[in-house]
């Protein structure tokens, strides 16, 4: 069964253009690198701009299932490069705005 799994977060005002540049970096290291985002079947980026937190930037990522999603993970928590960006992407974020939920279709 399809899922959609939602991440959410919120970049510290003085770190917009550091998240910018990181931002960039990612999306070419995922381009660069498509035997390990595999399981990924479709990722779209968003940012907010009415209701909830304005600004906040939100992430869609589909997987076939959550035993893809987990396996995605696993790769990537042994990923010494994933590790780095992780790193940084950390330090530009407001780490108390990070959310992610599972979405699966209804019937």
């Amino acid at each position: 069964m399809t899922i959609l799994v939602m991440g959410t977060w919120l970049v510290k005002p003085e770190k917009q253009a550091e998240f910018s540049r990181l931002w960039q970096r990612f999306l070419k290291y995922m381009k660069n690198n498509p035997k390990l985002f595999k399981e990924v079947k479709s990722l779209k980026f968003f940012t907010q701009t009415f209701g909830g937190i304005m600004g906040s930037h939100v992430e869609l990522a589909e997987y076939e299932s959550l035993a893809d999603y987990e396996a995605l993970h696993a790769k990537l928590k042994k990923n010494k490069e994933y590790a780095k960006l992780l790193q940084e992407f950390m330090l530009v974020v407001d780490p108390a705005t990070i959310t992610e939920s599972v979405l699966t279709a209804t019937k």
